[in-house]
């Protein structure tokens, strides 16, 4: 064996040996807190690709939609005929396309009751809150509001939220954030969003 197959073989070893210690180390069984954050394109896919998993093996879902409910979205038409799928949409659809924040905060607080009877249901395998981050940037609900109705949620659920500038509080009490970073959007460079791909 070469000198650079050798040390190639160790570094593998030296690897292997970490992720079986950290799997070892992982012992504690619990439902998650989940945060999409970033200007990257994907939070949202991902979110769903989550919620196929769950489906999959026939967990109780929720998901809730803030600002983007009222579009076309592939995967809730997919979707939607599971049984084990619960959908919440928020009725105004983006809030720059109304203009009224009388009207935006209660389309809001309506759909954010349903979001807190997934969040206090123990069937909920896992809820998705989608687009809340916009939610707290506007003022519509309050970070307090929020924070509690997770912590309260049953020890069992895993909880995603998705969006842009997701609140520091949000991301301090996560379990995982993960930070979408845009290197290069078509959007940018005049392509339109395309059916099936973004949406």
């Amino acid at each position: 064996m070469s000198d650079r197959d050798a040390r190639h073989k160790a570094s593998m070893e030296k690897l292997k040996a970490r992720v079986d210690e950290k799997v070892a180390n992982a012992t504690e069984q619990r439902g998650l807190l989940l945060v999409n954050t970033g200007n990257g394109k994907g939070k949202t896919t991902a979110a769903w690709g989550t919620v196929t998993r769950a489906l999959g093996y026939g967990y109780k879902v929720g998901v809730v939609q803030f600002i983007k409910g009222l579009w076309e979205c592939g995967e809730r038409n997919r979707l939607e005929d599971d049984p084990h799928l619960s959908v919440a949409i928020m009725a105004t659809g983006f809030t720059w396309d109304t203009q009224n924040r009388e009207a935006d905060t209660a389309a809001c607080l309506e759909v954010w009751q349903e979001a807190q009877k997934m969040l206090a249901d123990p069937e909920m395998y896992l809820v998705v809150l989608d687009e809340l981050t916009y939610m707290l940037k506007f003022g519509y609900l309050d970070i307090a509001t929020v924070k509690q109705a997770l912590l309260d949620r049953p020890q069992e659920q895993t909880v995603i939220i998705t969006g842009r500038n997701a609140h520091r509080e949000l991301v301090a009490m996560a379990d995982t954030v993960t930070d979408m970073q845009e290197v290069r959007h078509a959007f940018n460079n005049g392509l339109q969003a395309r059916r099936g791909i973004d949406f």
